[in-house]
């Protein structure tokens, strides 16, 4: 786990692009970027509290030039543009860390940021790495990129006096949480794919086998095409293939790695064997 902060994010993101391109140069498997920015109060600007609330920002189609064209492709046919790195990542988080331990609410907003404004995950996602942005529920923008001023009666600027520390924690919390079962988990599934060669109601998954010290197995999920978040489970043991009694054109299907300790890895979605 790497906790870092980078400059330049108003001047055009050059910290994160640095940090990034770094990290891609060297060819290094960044499985995860958590980027909090604008995560520190729980009041917006009309008044509105919502301090058991986190913002996550997820985007779908993946940026120019990090998928070939043909896999672009294939991902709108099978209608996995809603299953992007990043939105497994967002699926992953409110599943580990929406909970009694962290006291939050993790609400995925499907777009990689809000009208008018970016972030430093903007970065790692052109990188080609799975990267998502946790912000406040409620901004007050009298509280962001303001010189500190008082203007007919409005205190402008970032201030501490605008913190809102037992909500700061839990957001802490939750990143923690996520964090920490990234790390305990085992990695996730490779190369994963399903049987596109006959028609079939059955749905046959493959994917490539893995020695990790500590995994126990895999589990294949699935939900209903128009639902946020996974919604069924079926444990497949220490396999490297898998075939389920249910059709591929009627749900969207993942596997992901389970450890000896409990913990699972994010999924990831199959792609079509022809």
């Amino acid at each position: 786990m790497v906790f870092g902060a980078v400059a330049g994010e108003e001047q055009g993101l050059y910290g994160s692009t640095f940090m990034a391109q770094t990290y891609r140069n060297a060819s290094v498997n960044v499985e995860a970027m958590l980027d909090n920015d604008i995560a520190g109060a729980s009041v917006g600007d009309k008044g509105q509290k919502d301090p058991y609330t986190i913002r996550l920002f997820a985007q779908g189609t993946l940026p120019n030039g990090t998928e070939s064209a043909a896999r672009a492709a294939t991902r709108l046919v099978i209608g996995g543009e809603n299953d992007s790195p990043a939105r497994e990542l967002a699926r992953y988080s409110n599943e580990v860390a929406a909970n009694g331990a962290t006291g939050m609410n993790v609400a995925i907003i499907y777009r990689l940021d809000r009208y008018l404004r970016g972030g430093d995950h903007s970065s790692f996602l052109s990188a080609g790495y799975a990267a998502i942005r946790f912000t406040e529920p409620n901004e007050n923008f009298a509280h962001q990129h303001q010189d500190v001023r008082v203007e007919n009666g409005t205190q402008y600027g970032d201030l501490a006096e605008f913190v809102d520390y037992d909500f700061t924690a839990r957001v802490a919390k939750v990143n923690m949480a996520t964090m920490w079962s990234l790390a305990n988990a085992p990695g996730m599934v490779r190369n994963v794919s399903v049987n596109a060669m006959t028609l079939s109601n059955d749905s046959e998954f493959y994917w490539a086998a893995s020695n990790e010290t500590g995994l126990a197995g895999y589990e294949v999920v699935w939900r209903p095409t128009t639902a946020p978040l996974w919604t069924h489970v079926v444990p497949v043991g220490n396999v490297n293939t898998a075939k389920v009694p249910l059709s591929k054109d009627n749900v969207i299907f993942g596997v992901r790695s389970v450890g000896s300790n409990g913990y699972k890895s994010p999924a990831v979605i199959p792609f079509p064997v022809s």
